[in-house]
């Protein structure tokens, strides 16, 4: 059993950015840290100068491979006029910035710090798909790594597993995909803004204008069971259950409670807050679930006091389709083997009663990995605070929200419990 932890004093966020993700040949991660900073600032409400921040923790995980630049905190201190303070890098694979957020937190709750930045940036697209397919797999374990596996690969191991073990299929994974698409159109800041149906119709159109024969797609799964639209990458997983390539930056600002009033009247509050890691995936021995996610869940639920029907709305990391619904499982909002019903049946859209991923998720807001563990809380920040525009979740009383961060093949996780009081 897990002893309850407490933070030291409390920690709210009074700011947050977020740049658009995408493909972007004429940027640079500077470029993008920049519109994710500027948008942060903007967001601080009473205002925040710049020289006040203590500390920057920023999480990234491998641009040293991707664009052969390393050493990206300090670089990032000098871009936004941050030095000499501190500036640390964190690299957790995909869950770099959700570690950097946790850092940060524990800065100021131990009293050293007031205020801090924390973030995230990768930049993923100057590189051929071969060549980020091998940068992604230095988060594998050294085993997977040698023995061939892509990180497609090792999702679809754990499909097959979760299909073998609770019967799901490969249209159960439909259903996610086509909420995130869903989700997604009404974010401006996602790659792919488009609705499935949006998809197929623009390719009807297009087929109709050339004067092609029409497609005879009838609903979205028929679209997406069509091999031409959407080939397989590693079965049971296809081209539309797994996420892009993706450029981007996302920024947050945490402050200690005591004086969150100094820049906003409505801070959000750091609830709970959990980390937690797993085994490789050959030392498994059941593969539909991630041991770090269990661990994370539970020390973040112990912190805040809560359980998981409480947590009305969330932010998981859904690199695959099937990541997602193992992770409403591992999360406690359903029981195992109960994802893929939970999908079907409506619960986690949008004006559900626990809507996942109102951002589109990884899968269509896409996935720059260092960025993402403090994109998910953007959300999380944008939704609590009733800023999410079209796709603001229709419950007035919104309250808790949460963002679940997962790096490599689960090695590690964060698990984020935000607040409105």
């Amino acid at each position: 059993m897990l002893r309850e932890r407490k933070l030291g004093r409390g920690v709210a966020v009074v700011g947050a950015g977020l740049s658009k993700f995408g493909v972007f040949k004429d940027k640079n991660s500077k470029d993008l840290f920049t519109e994710a900073f500027q948008e942060m600032l903007a967001s601080v409400d009473k205002g925040l100068e710049p020289k006040d921040i203590d500390a920057l923790y920023l999480g990234n995980f491998t641009n040293d491979f991707f664009t052969h630049q390393a050493h990206w905190g300090p670089i990032i201190a000098d871009l936004i006029g941050h030095t000499p303070k501190a500036a640390t890098r964190t690299e957790g694979a995909c869950a770099s910035s959700g570690l950097a957020f946790r850092e940060g937190v524990f800065a100021i709750a131990s009293g050293f710090y007031d205020i801090v930045l924390v973030g995230g940036v990768e930049e993923m697209s100057k590189r051929t798909t071969s060549e980020v397919t091998e940068g992604l797999a230095l988060a594998s374990s050294p085993y997977e790594g040698q023995i061939g596996l892509t990180f497609p690969g090792c999702f679809a191991i754990m499909a097959t597993a979760y299909f073998e073990k609770y019967g799901a299929t490969r249209q159960h994974l439909m259903n996610v995909t086509v909420k995130s698409h869903n989700n997604a159109r009404f974010n401006p800041k996602a790659q792919f803004n488009l609705s499935i149906r949006d998809i197929m119709d623009s390719r009807i159109e297009r087929a109709r204008s050339k004067g092609e024969p029409i497609p005879a797609w009838k609903d979205e799964q028929e679209f997406l069971l069509d091999p031409v639209v959407n080939p397989v990458v590693s079965w049971p997983l296809y081209l539309f259950d797994c996420c892009p390539i993706s450029d981007g930056a996302s920024c947050m600002l945490l402050v200690a409670e005591e004086i969150a009033k100094n820049f906003t009247d409505n801070p959000l509050h750091v609830a709970g807050i959990g980390q937690g890691s797993g085994l490789d995936l050959h030392a498994v021995d059941d593969l539909t679930f991630f041991e770090a996610t269990r661990h994370a869940a539970n020390e973040a639920f112990k912190m805040s006091g809560l359980n998981p029907e409480e947590i009305q709305f969330a932010e998981v990391h859904d690199c695959f389709s099937i990541a997602e619904i193992i992770h409403l499982e591992d999360l406690g909002f359903c029981k195992p083997g109960e994802g893929y019903k939970v999908v079907a049946e409506g619960i986690t859209k949008l004006d559900g009663p626990k809507p996942i991923n109102t951002s589109g998720g990884l899968k269509c807001k896409g996935h720059p990995v260092g960025a993402t563990g403090t994109a998910q809380l953007y959300e999380v920040w944008k939704q609590l605070r009733g800023e999410a525009g079209k796709r603001q979740i229709p419950n007035p009383n919104l309250r808790v929200g949460a963002a679940h961060n997962l790096g490599g093949t689960g090695g590690t996780c964060t698990v984020t419990i935000l607040e409105r009081r």
